[in-house]
């Protein structure tokens, strides 16, 4: 079914359910303000997302682990790729998740300061550049998660680095709310949210630990995002779950990427503005990656994007309060049945 002939059914379907008629139904299912996600009758858009799941070295001395992950996330670009992605997203870890007793100056038995001199930066800063490299070769923009280093003695932030189908850094996003462990010994904390657009559709990145924090996921639908990426090097606390309800709630994509560790309960995969699941890596000890279109006319996702969006906007901006009554058995709140 094409766009346009997707969102005229919308348009009949709310009519006859009002009995406005197809011109006042239009006016409500156009987007309100210009920013505002829905589609409109010339079309809609569109982008192919690939999601990855990959092992996670913890030690950021090991030069050969280092140059493993490396080459595992390439050939996982190059498998987007093959697929007709625009752009895939990487786990927290896809090159290293430094460990906090590797790091810690009091380990290996007791979590401490780390030192930061005992990770290979400038591997480090090579895979990075292998990795852009190859993204402007394969015109795909990679989303991939690094510490990123800064000016000493500040420790550095847990990132993500955005680059772009050039291979060019374009943003990144440092992740704002870290655990106790990562705020008091391992990263500086980062300070904005960070959005991107491909052909239109607008990202939004989280990272580590943000999935349990609603308010970050309420903050990118007032930025206007389709899609939130979030990366984490785990899956405790129900992770996959709470993706689906971010996804839900917020009417947007939600792509969770996990190691392949925490594929066997909860796999990486995209979640629709519906909460449903539309991709999911296979379980298992191997590297892998999901691809499907973000297209804002799918089932999945028109009714949500078109219908409960925008009415949940109306609702927190405080329209209703014209309704409310002043009435004595409303401010009784222990008044008789």
């Amino acid at each position: 079914m094409t766009a346009r002939s997707n969102f005229k059914r919308l348009v009949r379907a709310r009519a006859a359910k009002t009995g406005e008629s197809y011109t006042s139904a239009l006016q409500h299912i156009r987007p309100a303000h210009p920013g505002d996600v829905g589609p409109d009758e010339e079309g809609t858009r569109s982008v192919r997302l690939a999601v990855a799941q990959t092992p996670v070295h913890d030690d950021p001395r090991d030069i050969d682990a280092l140059r493993e992950s490396g080459r595992t996330v390439r050939a996982l670009m190059r498998e987007a790729g093959v697929q007709g992605a625009r752009i895939v997203h990487f786990p927290e870890g896809a090159l290293c998740f430094p460990d906090k007793l590797v790091m810690s100056v009091d380990g290996p038995d007791a979590v401490g300061p780390a030192d930061w001199d005992r990770c290979q930066w400038s591997v480090l800063r090579a895979e990075l550049a292998a990795v852009a490299e190859l993204a402007g070769e394969l015109r795909l923009w990679t989303v991939i998660a690094s510490a990123h280093r800064l000016t000493g003695p500040n420790r550095p932030h847990n990132s993500l680095y955005v680059i772009s189908d050039r291979g060019r850094v374009v943003t990144r996003y440092d992740e704002r709310l870290l655990s106790r462990t990562k705020v008091s010994y391992m990263y500086s904390p980062g300070t904005s949210p960070v959005t991107f657009e491909i052909d239109g559709v607008r990202f939004g990145c989280l990272l580590g630990m943000e999935i349990h924090y609603p308010e970050l996921f309420a903050e990118y639908e007032r930025l206007n995002v389709d899609c939130v990426l979030f990366s984490t090097s785990g899956t405790l606390g129900g992770t996959a779950a709470q993706a689906q309800g971010h996804a839900s709630a917020n009417s947007y994509w939600v792509s969770l990427s996990v190691p392949v560790r925490g594929s066997a309960t909860a796999p990486s995969g995209i979640a629709a503005p519906n909460g449903d699941w539309i991709a999911r890596c296979p379980s298992g000890d191997e590297p892998s990656v999901a691809v499907v279109t973000l297209d804002d006319s799918s089932e999945a996702a028109a009714e949500s994007v078109t219908y409960a969006r925008p009415w949940r906007r109306e609702a927190r901006a405080g329209i209703y309060a014209e309704h409310q009554v002043s009435d004595p058995r409303s401010e009784d709140r222990t008044a008789a049945f």
